[in-house]
């Protein structure tokens, strides 16, 4: 079995979920996807930087960084770095806070990001987009350049083209509809 395929039975197993809820976009949904059930276990790490590490290779984004809002985007990143490393290449993670820290040095971003880094943003879950555009803004003040934006799972409710109408190479590595 492929990683991807293996990745995409472990989402479905672990992640997504049927019923009724009420996404951080404020819309309904009859599915939800906590991805973190699956991005935050030792197999899903593993798997999550490989598939998604070959995505970065086949867009042909060069960076020197990879992060994006805190909390789902961090296991995302933190497993891409890693995994970039084991290949022999340099890809640091970082994480941008919602707000700037209220205390020590009131940062947003945590993970030193340099002004003129090329990076990728990265999200674990996308329906509307909001996330992944509210720190490819929080970066694009620090002054990095955005070689490209990934999510792990686009839900397919309009996210993943508003990211590329504002600019942006997108991708994604699986669907709502692979999920279901």
């Amino acid at each position: 079995m492929s990683s991807l395929s293996r990745l995409r039975q472990l989402l479905r197993e672990r992640s997504v979920k049927v019923g009724d809820f009420t996404l951080a976009s404020g819309r309904r949904s009859r599915y939800y996807i906590d991805a973190r059930l699956t991005t935050m276990c030792g197999e899903g790490q593993v798997l999550v930087g490989e598939v998604c590490w070959q995505v970065i290779e086949e867009a042909g984004w060069k960076a020197d960084f990879v992060g994006g809002m805190t909390l789902g985007a961090d296991p995302v990143a933190y497993a891409i770095a890693n995994h970039a490393t084991r290949q022999g290449r340099r890809l640091d993670a970082f994480t941008v806070r919602k707000q700037p820290k209220g205390h020590g040095t009131g940062r947003q971003i945590e993970g030193g990001l340099p002004a003129g880094a090329r990076v990728v943003v990265v999200d674990d879950t996308v329906t509307t987009g909001g996330s992944l555009l509210a720190a490819v803004e929080v970066v694009a003040r620090r002054g990095a350049a955005v070689a490209g934006v990934l999510a792990l799972v686009d839900r397919q409710e309009g996210g993943g083209e508003r990211v590329a109408e504002a600019g942006y190479d997108y991708r994604a590595v699986l669907t709502g509809t692979d999920l279901r």
